[in-house]
């Protein structure tokens, strides 16, 4: 038997990567290729009133230059008629009107021979605008907020139970403070690229997307094509943490210049654009109110936060979304509220509302445990919440306390001294924190394609990608075991439009949500195989039942006897197959939307058509989900250095003990913690998005100015697992891991810092001089 799930094997796709051979979308070698550089509005609102672009027409290989004035019209992705909508759920669809609102908005491609020609024709390019006055400065238009009503898939803005106002002016001991964040960027290794080729009706896009199957659909939309028309690809992915997540305007402009000017067009992004115009996490003030009793029992909590959102569309920071369910309290109020400010739209990024929420929610939990006396620890643990106390419902799954013990023996918490600035080492103050993660365990539908061919080896088609975490790995994995087969045998193939459609790379949903769709598509797969070896008089299976038969290192056998069996290669051969073909959709999923129905005579619906046979399918979708929520947990622990007189800080270990099911495999689930961690690290002490207090545009726009943790900030760090499946989850147990690994990070950093200096900093980050 195979059983590779959970061992630390390295990347499959490893050394296509270091040695440069992976290609990413602005790699791509196409013929007669144009390269399209965007020209960017100087000012945050207004109108163009006009364009001049004669004198960059007339440079060295211009091509032409595409403006609102002269660009195809789009459709809106309701479907309206073109110019009619906006631009999905993050821009205005580009180039379509004269309105600027907000500065480094699209208002022109330049098209030429060379990218270094294309950008000296942009730069001669002049614009006249009619200029309005900004909506500049997050704490200046606190007035004008107002509540959404629902955030990102559905989440709810506004959640009460019981009073927790009344409950806070009779509670014994209470805390009640405000906490900030800035404005963070994604930052992603690879900046957003597009290549786009017309070949007559039918388009071919090479994106740097976390969904092929979104920008696929989006496109058809837009474009007015056909869906069987579009092609996208997005073999490999430098990273997106969200900021790939949505279609941004480059993804249109391209197939939009392509079509004008009738030759393939790349658009990449420079460092400067991607700040501007491709996402961001939005800027947060959170109000957080604790009350307790004398037995340090939670009796009220209250988290109210305004963040801000663009003109352009709606996106909502639900930095409360955990707070109702982390712990148990009688009364809890959440509310949201937004503002608008003249800025591009934000956009998920990394763990969206928990990564923010639990920063502001898990300090004040240390300031409430600081004023009952109580360990953070302890109180923590006496506040646990068995259930999801605002949807009554069970935890699919949940070991927190074990990960609060097993921190602080990593981290060593028994050396903490309760009174902050006691603790020496030399002459640096030295001080620990903790606080708790957590992060919704996603799962939405799924499906694959399983081959089996005649030479041994196997095939995996999937319509997700992988963005740098480790997909084709695990699910090389998963489809090793079901078909028995050693990893070296097995070959995953992501990132393309035209495979079975596949989970988006958000949501930490793909391991969930992916994983059991391979698996049935391999184990369909060899229930065919092993039907043929049953209905054969040659083989030593013949008339033995397909349940007392397993698969494994390359064989099918008795169960019970592994010495009664034969070959996979064996079984086709004899039978005259070149190679046997599975698919499966996995229909489960956790949210409150569920998948549709695909159409009748689609590629989809055949594949729902033949999982209703599928075994593995039909177990998976009658396991009875509907009383449990679904969460992932863990403790992060932190130990800093501080400088009392340069106020340097320096994060010296962390300790991040996670439940989050089934690990798939050590080395990849590993990295990904690590990778959120320092992503916390990065929040809690050093980044920052800087706008112009007058103008409203970027001031932070490139990574000289926007800092992030260097290879010389990361200290010593311990991730470990706790490792029990989920049993509700999925067959494989496992619960996605990409985004927990920030949550809770910056506040046990921010405690740390409290319990080594007696200053406690509520505003992130927090920088040297905010401690001196």
């Amino acid at each position: 038997m195979n059983e590779s799930l959970g061992k630390p094997i390295d990347r499959v796709e490893g050394r296509l990567k270091v040695t440069g051979a992976a290609t990413y979308a602005a790699e791509y070698q196409i013929k007669n290729l144009a390269y399209g550089v965007p020209v960017l509005s100087t000012i945050t609102k207004g109108r163009v009133k006009s364009i001049d672009v004669q004198q960059a027409q007339k440079m060295p290989g211009v091509i032409g230059v595409m403006t609102s004035e002269n660009c195809m019209m789009l459709h809106s992705p309701a479907g309206s008629d073109p110019g009619s909508g906006k631009f999905a759920e993050k821009d205005l669809l580009p180039l379509q009107n004269d309105r600027v609102l907000y500065g480094g908005q699209y208002i022109a491609v330049v098209v030429a021979e060379t990218t270094e020609q294309a950008e000296r024709a942009a730069a001669l390019i002049g614009v006249t605008y009619e200029e309005q006055k900004p909506a500049v400065g997050f704490e200046n238009h606190f007035a004008t907020a107002y509540q959404p009503g629902s955030g990102l898939g559905g989440a709810k803005t506004q959640e009460k139970r019981g009073d927790a106002d009344a409950a806070m002016k009779t509670a014994a001991v209470t805390t009640d403070e405000t906490y900030t964040t800035p404005v963070y960027s994604h930052t992603a290794m690879e900046p957003h690229a597009t290549i786009a080729e017309w070949n007559g009706e039918k388009l071919t896009v090479y994106d740097a997307t976390q969904s092929v199957m979104g920008v696929q659909a989006l496109l058809s939309t837009i474009l007015g094509i056909p869906k069987e028309n579009t092609q996208v690809y997005a073999l490999y992915i430098g990273g997106g943490f969200g900021s790939k997540g949505f279609t941004w305007a480059n993804t249109l402009l391209a197939p939009m210049a392509a079509k004008q000017f009738n030759r393939p067009v790349k658009i990449e992004l420079k460092r400067q654009q991607v700040f501007s115009a491709a996402g961001r996490r939005t800027q947060t003030q959170q109000k957080i109110g604790l009350g307790a009793g004398t037995d340090g029992k939670l009796v009220s909590v209250k988290h109210d936060t305004i963040s801000e959102t663009s003109f352009v569309d709606e996106f909502v920071e639900t930095a409360g979304v955990a707070t109702p369910m982390i712990y148990s309290s009688p009364n809890v109020e959440v509310k949201h509220s937004l503002v608008r400010l003249n800025r591009g739209t934000p956009c998920p990024m990394r763990a969206p509302g928990e990564s923010v929420g639990t920063y502001a929610l898990e300090v004040a939990m240390d300031e409430m445990a600081r004023k009952l006396k109580m360990d953070p620890i302890q109180f923590r643990i006496a506040n646990h919440s068995d259930m999801d106390e605002q949807k009554k419902k069970q935890f699919s799954s949940k070991y927190l306390k074990e990960c609060y013990l097993r921190g602080a023996e990593s981290i060593g918490w028994n050396d903490r001294n309760p009174e902050p600035g006691q603790t020496k080492q030399g002459n640096l103050l030295v001080g620990y924190g903790m606080a708790t993660a957590t992060y919704p365990a996603n799962r939405s539908a799924s499906s694959a394609k399983a081959t089996l061919y005649v030479d041994g080896h196997a095939e995996i088609l999937c319509g997700t990608q992988d963005i740098g975490t480790g997909t084709y790995t695990v699910m090389t994995q998963v489809a090793a075991d079901a078909f028995g087969l050693p990893v070296e045998k097995v070959k995953v193939k992501l990132g393309n439009s035209s495979y079975p459609k596949g989970a988006q790379s958000g949501g930490s949903q793909v391991s969930a949500s992916v994983g059991p769709a391979i698996r049935a598509a391999a184990l369909g797969a060899m229930s065919k195989v092993i039907k043929i070896a049953i209905a054969d008089h040659k083989s030593p299976l013949y008339d033995k039942k397909e349940e007392d038969i397993m698969a494994g290192n390359g064989r099918i056998h008795l169960k019970d006897n592994a010495n009664v069996g034969e070959a996979l290669v064996d079984v086709l051969r004899r039978n005259g197959m070149d190679k046997v073909e599975a698919q499966a959709k996995t229909n489960v999923s956790t949210r409150a939307q569920q998948s549709t129905t695909a159409p009748d005579g689609s590629p989809e619906a055949k594949i729902e058509e033949e999982s209703k046979t599928n075994a593995a399918v039909q177990a998976d979708e009658k396991t009875e989900r509907k009383d449990y929520v679904f969460h992932s947990f863990g403790a992060q622990f932190a130990k800093v250095l501080v400088d009392p007189d340069l106020g340097t800080i320096r994060v010296e270990k962390i300790a991040s003990i996670m439940d989050i099911g089934t690990v798939m495999n050590l080395k990849t689930a590993t990295n990904q913690i690590m990778g959120g961690i320092i992503f916390g690290m990065g929040m809690a002490l050093m980044e920052e998005t800087k706008y112009d207090p007058i103008n409203g545009r970027i001031v932070t726009r490139d990574m000289a100015q926007y800092l992030v943790p260097v290879n010389a900030d990361i200290p010593e760090i311990d991730v470990q697992f706790i490792g029990k499946p989920d049993p509700y989850i999925s067959p494989i147990g496992a619960r996605g891991i990409g985004e927990i690994g920030i949550t809770g990070m910056a506040a046990a950093i921010a405690n740390a810092i409290y319990n080594a200096t007696g200053r406690r900093v509520r505003d992130l980050p927090i920088t040297p001089d905010k401690l001196i």
